[in-house]
């Protein structure tokens, strides 16, 4: 997409979000777009509302599919709130609820108090991931199986052959890399069978101690879109044996297993294939052509084991 296509997309989503925020009878006066990459999030001022409407949507993405994934990201927030966990929860001002307005499906969330110092994706100690893994262990709710490598990436991989960031042997080593994998984590039953001694819980899903906002009162988490039942190791793939270590002490000092290294080895290769996946986003966020390519030349040189 060029420039001003993209400025395009953030004025359709920001003028779907004000539209369906009046309908919902909120005022909204001078709406701020406060973050524009993934999502476009919008602070409907003068009310404490943020819409977060999602722009980068990966093959196969449909309405329903969309809709659950928000609602079970509401519900999810909603329940750790109640609990007392920091977090950014859902408007109270509006129905828990997705909304579907002009093509775009949004939520809406509480207006946080952003500190000066927030920077986004700026990470905290992974500390606080075993905190979040702590709390959110309890959640009573359905939740998919290792959503973020199980749910739309089948689709992504059909399509990898348009990336020309990627040879035909290298999509053909990552279809075979995935279908690997798939064969012990598509399901529940699976990973049971082939992972006995690892058990699996409620995950954040994408990084929980890098999707964090720095508030004047604290630190609280925000995004959990990814969601999901799985390995605590999922939440800290790719983040090296020195995260993994202060992760496991903190773990222990509140009633948690220790990772397992096969489990963790295993979750690398599965996120790298993730990052692989996301080549197939270049065309929605041309930024991303330099932000993966890190990732793409280490997953070059690492061979699948598992």
């Amino acid at each position: 997409m060029t420039a001003e296509q993209l400025a395009d997309r953030t004025r359709r989503a920001t003028n779907a979000a004000v539209d369906a925020a009046r309908e919902l009878g909120l005022r909204v006066d001078h709406p701020e777009v406060l973050h524009d990459l993934f999502s476009v999030v919008v602070h409907l001022a003068p009310e404490p509302v943020v819409a977060r409407i999602p722009v980068v949507l990966t093959a196969g993405t449909g309405p329903d599919d969309q809709s659950a994934r928000q609602q079970r990201e509401l519900d999810v927030a909603a329940w750790l709130d109640e609990q007392g966990v920091p977090v950014v929860p859902p408007s109270r001002r509006v129905p828990r609820v997705p909304v579907r307005r002009d093509g775009f499906s949004m939520t809406f969330w509480e207006l946080a108090d952003v500190a000066d110092d927030h920077e986004p994706y700026s990470g905290v100690d992974v500390d606080w991931s075993a905190e979040l893994h702590a709390r959110i262990a309890g959640y009573p709710g359905p939740l998919p199986f290792l959503a973020p490598f199980n749910r739309g990436l089948p689709e992504i991989f059909a399509v990898l052959d348009d990336v020309d960031l990627l040879s035909p042997a290298e999509v053909k080593r990552a279809r075979d890399e995935y279908e690997t994998l798939r064969s012990v984590l598509s399901d529940r039953t699976k990973f049971e069978a082939a992972f006995p001694d690892v058990g699996v819980q409620p995950i954040q899903g994408d990084g929980p101690s890098h999707n964090v906002i720095r508030t004047r009162s604290g630190i609280r988490f925000s995004d959990f879109e990814d969601v999901a039942l799985g390995p605590v190791e999922w939440d800290l793939a790719m983040m090296g044996p020195d995260a993994v270590a202060q992760y496991d002490i903190a773990a222990v000092q509140r009633g948690l297993r220790r990772t397992d290294p096969r489990m963790q080895r295993v979750m690398d290769a599965g996120r790298r294939l993730q990052f692989v996946a996301c080549l197939t986003l270049i065309p929605q966020l041309p930024l991303l052509a330099d932000g993966l390519k890190s990732v793409l030349d280490e997953w070059r040189t690492t061979p699948l084991i598992l």
